[in-house]
């Protein structure tokens, strides 16, 4: 049986070195590729024909722009709709990440730390910078909120600071390790098709099922990372 943990590798695909930095094109960048070439194609060919009443086809991008303009207004109101192309491509990216790792021999990018984690931090250095822009120094009263004594602040600005600066944290663990359980689960079941024989269409029976179901959870983890990258820009833009 294959090792259920191989299918997580970054495997360079183009090796390329830079003053002694490996910038190797690997397999994660190539889905990284894919899922924005996928979206940007997707949204080209279903508006292509644009109607007053929209078909099957132009329901789709109309239906994904709805629903992040009301996440957007919900969660941040309506000051966060001038971000909306931030919080858009947020969505996609993690949305077809998520599907394009369910194709064999695809790789799942949103699987690894180091993908979720990076887009995370500039998730969360976003949140700073609109912070800084919109509340100039009253920012520095995210450390230390109002009604707290100021001889508490050697304690409650560290505890904040942390609080915040863990963020980026907590959006990258959930969808990491969902992704990475899932997958895992996919590959040790498959691994007992071959190898029952005929007996083996068990083991696929519950494949399927769990590929309906990683679907699911796909679109789900896209949609709980969307909601929280929206609370965070909405903590950042408004006065608490």
């Amino acid at each position: 049986m294959a090792n259920p943990m191989e299918q997580f590798e970054v495997k360079p695909l183009l090796n390329l070195e830079l003053g002694g930095i490996d910038i190797s094109f690997t397999n994660s960048a190539l889905c990284m590729v894919i899922a924005v070439l996928a979206s940007t194609l997707l949204f080209a060919l279903c508006l292509r024909k644009r109607s007053i009443v929209p078909g099957v086809a132009q329901s789709i991008p109309e239906s994904i722009y709805l629903f992040i303009h009301n996440l957007l207004e919900e969660n941040v109101g309506p000051e966060g709709l001038k971000y909306f192309s931030f919080i858009f491509s947020v969505f996609l990216f993690v949305l077809f990440g998520n599907l394009i790792g369910l194709f064999p021999y695809a790789f799942t990018y949103t699987s690894h730390l180091a993908a979720v984690g990076g887009l995370s931090i500039i998730a969360l250095l976003f949140n700073i910078c609109i912070g800084i822009k919109k509340k100039k120094i009253k920012f520095l009263r995210t450390f230390l909120p109002r009604g707290i004594p100021f001889a508490l602040a050697p304690l409650i600005v560290p505890i904040e600071t942390i609080s915040y600066l863990s963020k980026p944290f907590s959006l990258t663990v959930r969808l990491v390790a969902n992704m990475t359980v899932g997958h895992i689960m996919l590959k040790i079941i498959a691994g007992f098709i071959a190898a029952l024989g005929i007996l083996g269409a068990i083991p696929f029976l519950f494949d399927a099922c769990i590929i309906v179901f990683e679907i699911f959870i796909a679109m789900l983890q896209a949609f709980i990372y969307t909601v929280l990258s929206c609370i965070y820009l909405g903590d950042a833009i408004h006065e608490h």
